[in-house]
């Protein structure tokens, strides 16, 4: 393992899958970073029990226990600033940051979305494809900004739709993907390879024209 880890925090609301993959990732040294702390905005998210069992600080924040925006995010932020967080990563973490939040974590904030975006941004992206009939479904990994789910794309992976896919059946598939590009995405960003400056990604020192796609090369980076 290398010196100067970086600190990160791992934002979620949910069942905290993605959480648990970059927990296994960390735990076995591939990533360069240690967890400082978890955070929900869910007091019954499942993540904060997987959070709980790898020894990490678990915190809830309930949106709904605050009267505005700003003061939940001002409490994220304390939370945040004690454990000397350097870096967030957003396992399903279903809330909208402020421009005043984004700016203070610029390009320090990296999300995984279910979908190959610029297509099917926001919620409900399974049930969205199958309605469209498309024949791909996937996920990406992007720099957080203020618009949702716009921020500059770093990597994808892309699953074939079948014609006796359902919600749960995608999921599943997608879910496999999420596992392996979002992991590599911070594990490139903690050893310095990918960055984002001005809205421009960087991967290994070169401008990043279109978001990366995961290959069997990029896969034995996580065995």
């Amino acid at each position: 393992m290398l010196n100067n880890q970086t600190s990160i925090a791992v934002l979620f609301s949910g069942n905290g899958t993605n959480m648990q993959s970059v927990i296994k990732h960390v735990g076995q040294g591939r990533i360069n970073a240690r967890i400082a702390c978890a955070i929900s905005n869910r007091a019954d998210a499942y993540g904060l029990t997987r959070a709980k069992n790898a020894g990490i600080p678990a915190h809830v924040v309930e949106h709904g226990q605050y009267p505005s925006r700003a003061t939940f995010e001002a409490e994220l932020i304390r939370i945040l600033e004690s454990y000397g967080v350097e870096t967030i990563v957003l396992a399903g973490f279903m809330r909208v940051f402020s421009e005043v939040f984004v700016q203070r974590y610029a390009n320090r904030i990296l999300n995984i979305h279910p979908s190959l975006l610029p297509k099917f941004p926001g919620l409900e992206t399974h049930h969205r494809v199958l309605a469209a009939k498309d024949a791909q479904h996937g996920c990406s990994v992007h720099f957080v900004t203020e618009e949702l789910d716009e921020g500059p794309l770093v990597l994808q992976a892309k699953v074939p739709v079948f014609e006796t896919d359902d919600v749960h059946s995608l999921i599943r598939r997608v879910l496999e993907k999420e596992h392996m590009v979002f992991p590599l995405a911070i594990r490139w960003f903690c050893e310095g390879k990918l960055y984002c400056n001005d809205g421009t990604v960087y991967f290994n020192n070169k401008v990043l024209e279109r978001p990366l796609q995961l290959t069997i090369a990029h896969k034995t980076e996580l065995v």
